[in-house]
């Protein structure tokens, strides 16, 4: 499907529908009122309605706000896609909601269909939006650079792991790199060895596919600031020797989402030209069972020195971004760091499936970053660190145990178990982001259809955007 912004006078564009969104007081306004009235039409949110005859494509919403438009236009678009029109018309409606009618229609009609031998045939081509300011060309770029950048995650989320192991997403960052002109650096089992990476070692032991540590940067001249990103790349999780139920392993090809999300941010930073140094860590591991695998009651030595006492190996997201996090930080001094990690089904029991866990010491950046989510679009929602819950993270014969001696506030205790590999002077600057929940559906939502998500990327182009 192409989407395009022409500096037209709708009258003057040929499709063959027009698309026209209507506010319960608009309806009662309109010229088609008595006919729409005929047909049932209220102009309720995400509601449609067409009038064939008229070649227009009626839309509900129920007020001009961004979230109203971007469901609204999600609900277009999916009827545009069971119709046989070729092209679609329509006028924007004001530029603080141009960029969620791009969200809506690009995200709401995004199809995953590599493994289908006969996909669907869609007839529509062509959505044209009119304009009639310069000023709206600007935001129409950025925001297709970005949900463009959504569909780059979610299409790697989406690819099934006997496709996409450690090593070919190594190779899929490297191509990113070469066609975004970033730096790339892969690191090898054997560097990771050399970098004394034990803790992330053990967890892809059992894998037939190497364990690589992936950094990308985007370094534009004299940047404002710096930022790093680290992912989760745990490309499958069958939960190790701890295996994880039949039912639970299905979707955990999504385990690397974390990893997709901090490369579809880096993609869209650079196709933005943002002035700010950026630079993408990945931990790419594939948690296995077999002979060699590590177990329960292994103690682990991390890159930092921190002895692991390992208590369940299905715990292991945290395991591989200890040493990530080590080697992030000792290889760059960034202003900000922030992980993405699909890291516990907690942080679904406590917020939600749709909503992403905010962890972190820093109260400005919590606000920050949370008028960001509000802005983009995206739910987030804070969990406080609790002095008394980091007890439970205690090992009798290590410095830490991979998880908590009771099950409460699971969500928290692994952000806690994270923090324990944040250098002091980097307290302030890191927020951990738990995307378990807001990284994959099998259930579609506002502007996600089934599978992968994209979680974070739209949210995080917006913080560094603004920054």
């Amino acid at each position: 499907m192409n989407l395009q912004l022409l500096n037209k006078n709708i009258n003057d564009i040929n499709a063959d529908i027009k698309v026209e969104f209507l506010t319960p007081d608009e309806l009662a306004l309109h010229v088609e009122s008595d006919l729409l009235n005929k047909t049932g039409f209220k102009a309720e949110q995400d509601s449609t309605c067409f009038l064939h005859e008229k070649a227009t494509l009626f839309c509900g919403l129920e007020s001009k706000k961004a979230d109203d438009v971007r469901a609204a236009s999600v609900s277009a678009i999916k009827a545009l896609k069971a119709s046989n029109y070729v092209s679609a018309k329509l006028n924007i409606l004001k530029n603080d909601s141009l960029t969620a009618l791009v969200e809506g229609f690009v995200l709401g009609g995004y199809e995953f269909n590599d493994y289908k031998s006969k996909p669907k045939e869609i007839s529509l081509k062509d959505i044209i939006l009119a304009s009639d300011n310069d000023e709206a060309k600007t935001i129409f770029d950025e925001a297709l650079i970005v949900a463009n950048a959504t569909c780059f995650t979610r299409d790697i989320v989406n690819t099934a792991p006997q496709e996409l192991n450690p090593q070919t997403l190594a190779e899929l960052a490297e191509k990113l790199a070469k066609d975004n002109n970033l730096g790339c650096n892969i690191l090898q089992e054997k560097d990771l060895e050399k970098e004394n990476m034990g803790s992330m070692l053990a967890v892809g032991r059992a894998s037939v596919h190497g364990s690589a540590l992936i950094h990308l940067s985007y370094k534009p001249a004299n940047p404002k600031k710096i930022i790093s990103l680290v992912g989760k790349g745990l490309t499958y999780d069958s939960g190790g020797l701890s295996l994880k139920p039949a039912t639970s392993m299905v979707t955990m090809k999504m385990d690397k989402a974390g990893a997709c999300a901090v490369l579809g941010m880096i993609k869209a930073v650079s196709e933005l030209k943002l002035n700010i140094e950026v630079h993408a860590f990945i931990g790419a591991v594939e948690n296995m069972i077999g002979g060699n695998a590590y177990k329960p009651d292994d103690v682990l030595v991390s890159r930092s020195g921190t002895t692991i006492e390992v208590r369940n190996t299905d715990a292991e997201g945290r395991l591989v971004l200890a040493d990530v996090l080590s080697y992030a930080q000792d290889t760059v001094k960034a202003d900000r760091i922030f992980d993405f990690a699909t890291l516990t089904g907690a942080c679904m029991v406590a917020l939600g499936q749709y909503t992403t866990g905010l962890m972190g010491h820093s109260h400005k950046l919590k606000h920050d970053l949370s008028k960001a989510a509000t802005a983009s679009g995206e739910l987030m929602g804070s969990l406080p660190f609790n002095k008394h819950l980091k007890k439970l993270l205690k090992s009798e014969i290590a410095d830490i145990s991979n998880v908590a001696s009771k099950p409460y506030g699971g969500a928290i205790t692994a952000g806690m178990f994270l923090d324990n590999f944040i250098q002091d002077e980097n307290k302030n600057k890191w927020m951990h982001f738990d995307i378990a929940g807001s990284a994959y559906t099998e259930t579609p939502w506002d502007c996600n259809v089934y599978g992968g998500t994209g979680a974070g990327v739209r949210l995080m182009s917006h913080y560094l955007k603004n920054i």
